[in-house]
């Protein structure tokens, strides 16, 4: 009996050792254990998360968000935010995540999940990218952002995702680029099909198709040339011009597929042009040779059956983009049709440089030059002092004035002879009479005299010549002098 009371009281006695060891407080209020509750809400959204309640986890973050915003988990709790409108999907949904993203990168940019943030938001683009012959926004959307990844977080680890991503991207849009200019140039319209075929060459290197675009580019200069020649309009020694113009840009055409891309199918068909052209034909490079064949072993086909398929899906086909070489960062200038027209223009004139060069015209305009140094503006209403004498064209000082030199003295207006007078007579005391006109005919008068006074034909044709300057001078004065009146 005694060794049962023994081990009921040692039960009892380890029952309550234990009970004070345990020292796990409750929080009256919240009705939570002590762990942080800024910390239990996030883990709360984490788990609706997980379970696809995402209106559930924006808002139990959102109240995290607005009610502890001193704490640690912030910027945890924003992007979760952003990557719970991500997870949703749809239109709407990703354009509210990339908001959220922008707004994560530009509260926290120093943060490693800042670089996540950013290539989140490309993808979201990379996404809604489709075919080439359709709606390019996207595309052009998802180059800008892989660019902004790659050069704003050089050193994470991310980039190389961007880059294939980005190589991919401009697969896409120089597709688009090509059959634009493969359009221009089935349709003759050449300039519109340089314009687009050398700003595709020059701005994608990692194109699929680029020798067929380089080769294009050739075409189209040669058709410019099979045009030229049938117009008899042109002066031969400005259409050599222009043809020897064009004949070296598609050398250069031809020229720059057999030394950048001589693994490339249109090869044979470069060379048998130059060799037309009489052009000289290079070789490549070893460096260029191993070049273009890591990048034309790094393409992918596409299978029989996801071509077939690709018929129903808005999304293009990126499996022909390059899987080696650095993508385009920065775009270089592009070229304009204008601007190919001006240089067959150029061309023309023989200056296909760019510059005018001897061809250009210079104005020069050539005036009286400025009053003497320490002389007043020259006026309207004062004539030119012939007295005072110009300074030495290398002397440091004008030579002194004479007296008086630079005093403004009043000159009268000369009299004008066409100015209108009344007709007063020289003794002021009677109206003369108008004089009569030579060809009219008196009444009972002689038809030889021509004036009043009696003076003979002779007379009278002098007076006619002396109307006649005098209706000439006034004509020129009415058309370009104007009377200067003094103020």
């Amino acid at each position: 009996m005694s060794g049962r009371i023994t081990a009921i009281l040692l039960a009892a006695l380890l029952s309550v050792t234990v009970a004070c060891t345990n020292k796990k407080v409750h929080n009256p209020i919240a009705n939570i254990d002590s762990k942080q509750p800024d910390k239990v809400l996030f883990d709360r959204a984490m788990d609706a998360m997980k379970h696809n309640r995402f209106d559930v986890a924006r808002i139990t973050l959102q109240t995290m968000i607005n009610t502890y915003p001193d704490s640690e988990f912030i910027a945890r709790a924003k992007l979760a935010v952003a990557d719970s409108w991500y997870a949703e999907g749809g239109s709407t949904s990703l354009a509210q995540a990339e908001v959220e993203y922008k707004d994560f990168i530009t509260f926290f940019p120093n943060m490693q999940e800042a670089a996540e943030a950013q290539l989140k938001i490309a993808n979201i683009h990379y996404q809604e990218m489709e075919k080439p012959d359709r709606d390019y926004t996207h595309a052009v959307r998802a180059e800008e952002e892989y660019r902004s990844l790659i050069q704003q977080f050089p050193d994470s680890k991310l980039v190389p995702e961007a880059k294939q991503r980005l190589r991919e991207v401009q697969e896409v849009i120089a597709e688009r680029e090509f059959r634009v200019g493969r359009f221009y140039y089935l349709r003759q319209s050449y300039p519109a099909a340089i314009a687009r075929l050398r700003s595709l060459a020059d701005k994608y290197p990692l194109y699929s198709k680029v020798d067929e675009a380089l080769y294009l580019l050739g075409q189209s200069y040669e058709g410019e040339i099979t045009m030229l020649r049938a117009r008899s309009k042109i002066e031969e020694v400005a259409k050599s011009r222009m043809i020897e113009d064009f004949t070296k840009r598609a050398a250069d055409a031809y020229s720059r597929i057999l030394t950048r891309y001589p693994m490339m199918d249109r090869v044979d068909d470069a060379k048998a042009r130059l060799e037309a052209l009489h052009q000289p034909v290079p070789r490549p490079t070893k460096a260029a040779i191993a070049q273009n064949k890591a990048e034309e072993e790094s393409r992918r086909i596409t299978p029989m059956y996801k071509q077939v398929m690709s018929t129903f899906t808005k999304h293009p086909d990126t499996a022909p983009a390059a899987k080696v070489g650095e993508p385009t960062l920065v775009n270089p200038q592009m070229t304009s049709a204008t601007e190919v027209a001006q240089q067959a223009n150029r061309a023309m004139v023989g200056n296909s440089s760019g510059s005018l060069g001897n061809n250009s015209v210079s104005v020069e305009a050539v005036g009286q030059g400025g009053p003497p140094p320490d002389q007043p503006a020259p006026r309207s209403d004062v004539a030119p002092n012939a007295n005072v004498a110009a300074p030495a064209a290398n002397s440091a000082a004008p030579p002194p004035a004479p007296p008086n030199a630079n005093e403004l003295k009043p000159v009268a207006p000369a009299a004008d002879p066409n100015e209108l007078k009344p007709n007063v007579a020289s003794d002021g005391d009677q109206t003369a009479q108008p004089p009569q006109q030579v060809n009219e005919i008196q009444a009972g008068g002689n038809s030889q005299a021509a004036t009043g006074d009696g003076k003979d034909a002779d007379s009278s044709s002098s007076q006619t010549q002396e109307d006649d300057t005098a209706s000439s001078s006034k004509h020129k004065k009415k058309k370009g002098l104007r009377k200067v009146v003094p103020f």
